[in-house]
């Protein structure tokens, strides 16, 4: 009987865990919350060095990482409290508010031109803009809500492309012209994210991948930074002292960090080696400092903040809220893989941050606001689990 009560207890523990929906919820804010403070963490740890060449000050940086922190998750609880129906009434006035901004940082005196991108725009003092990181909350809210309204149990997928496909390669050429085409390709996986989780045939997605394949073509044949990116990654040992520098350095960071690391501030590379250390190169460093178990933590946190997104989608009975979810999620599974996939050599560099990791405020604010609306969805996903059983049992067989 004592042998029941403890399967009938460790069974209970492992369903509160891992499937009761209240979970939802805990796991995605304690994952959220873990990287946030390591990700400010890290970020003073790695910008130290670089503060001091622009400011004089070590920690001018990771004030402002701080400051953006603090904004992200206000903007985090404000959405998180934002009923579903006002979600959906915001999402057109997002989606023109993004594609205004995204047309206003190409017009010279507006748009700021940062390492050969012009995808930034000056708020005064050092704060900048960056649309581009709007443009990613815009299309997953408003093609959430599009989905939700156009959708009809047929297989009528040419009308249901309009105007989500449009709208969102228009998005797309906008980003594509700033020179951000890191953050390009994120918005077409976006995309495809949402119409996955409504249902779309695979040929739609073949389509896709051809005409993708072709942009990255043209985009990296007519930019001669990107290919030596790709020639960078085809072969780094050839190119290690230039092209290929960044991510050698990268490899040598996360290579000497051993086991356990060499402790927060004890990175070399940070030193100037390692170019952008503390945003799309910051997980090298993490390494370096923190170690293997450092490196392994980082990932299982968005691991689990990924599963409880999906776990959020896969269950809710609100269309909204799945593809919500789906595109939330999409957005930052391919983000954080295209970031440590670089960092590992895996894929070429494409300048896309770490999220809630790297510093930079246009990346992290529009992600908690996401990641908001997602926690509210989460509060009340077990009432509306038990008002969904409920009409399923009302209804007449």
């Amino acid at each position: 009987m004592a042998d029941v009560r403890t399967q009938d207890g460790a069974e209970t523990l492992r369903d509160r865990l891992s499937s009761h929906p209240a979970s939802i919820y805990y796991l995605m804010l304690g994952s959220t919350v873990f990287l946030l403070i390591l990700g400010v963490i890290m970020v003073w740890s790695s910008s130290a060095i670089d503060s001091i060449r622009e400011t004089g000050g070590s920690t001018d940086l990771v004030s402002k990482q701080a400051l953006y922190a603090l904004l992200g998750v206000g903007c985090m609880i404000v959405a998180s409290r934002l009923p579903a129906a006002t979600i959906r009434g915001m999402a057109w006035p997002i989606m023109a508010l993004a594609l205004v901004l995204l047309v206003l940082v190409l017009i010279p005196g507006i748009g700021v031109e940062v390492h050969g991108q012009q995808n930034w725009i000056d708020l005064g003092g050092p704060f900048r803009l960056q649309p581009s990181e709007i443009a990613k909350l815009a299309i997953v809210v408003w093609g959430a809500d599009v989905l939700t309204r156009k959708f009809r149990p047929v297989t009528d997928w040419p009308t249901l492309l309009v105007p989500l496909a449009p709208v969102g390669g228009l998005v797309l050429v906008l980003v594509t012209l700033e020179g951000d085409f890191g953050n390009a390709m994120i918005v077409a996986f976006i995309v495809m994210g949402l119409f996955f989780a409504i249902g779309a045939p695979w040929r739609l997605f073949a389509g896709f991948a051809a005409v993708g394949a072709v942009g990255v073509i043209l985009a990296s044949i007519t930019t001669p930074y990107r290919m030596r990116r790709w020639t960078a990654f085809l072969d780094p040992n050839a190119d290690a002292l230039d092209g290929a520098w960044q991510v050698t350095q990268g490899t040598y960071a996360l290579g000497t960090g051993g086991w356990f690391g060499t402790g927060i501030g004890g990175s070399r590379e940070k030193w100037g080696s390692l170019p952008a250390a503390h945003t799309d190169f910051i997980f090298p460093v993490i390494g370096e400092e923190l170690g293997l178990v450092g490196t392994i933590t980082v990932l299982v946190l968005f691991a689990v903040l990924v599963f409880s997104i999906l776990r959020l989608a896969k269950e809710s009975p609100d269309r909204f809220t799945r593809l919500l979810a789906a595109g939330t999620g999409t957005w930052l599974i391919i983000q954080v893989v295209t970031n440590v996939g670089a960092a590992l050599k895996m894929l070429p560099i494409t300048g896309v941050v770490l999220p809630m990791v790297s510093y930079g405020g246009s990346s992290l604010i529009p992600l908690l606001a996401a990641i908001g609306l997602l926690l509210g969805a989460a509060r009340r996903h077990p009432a509306q689990l038990r008002r969904h059983a409920e009409r399923m049992q009302a209804a007449p067989r």
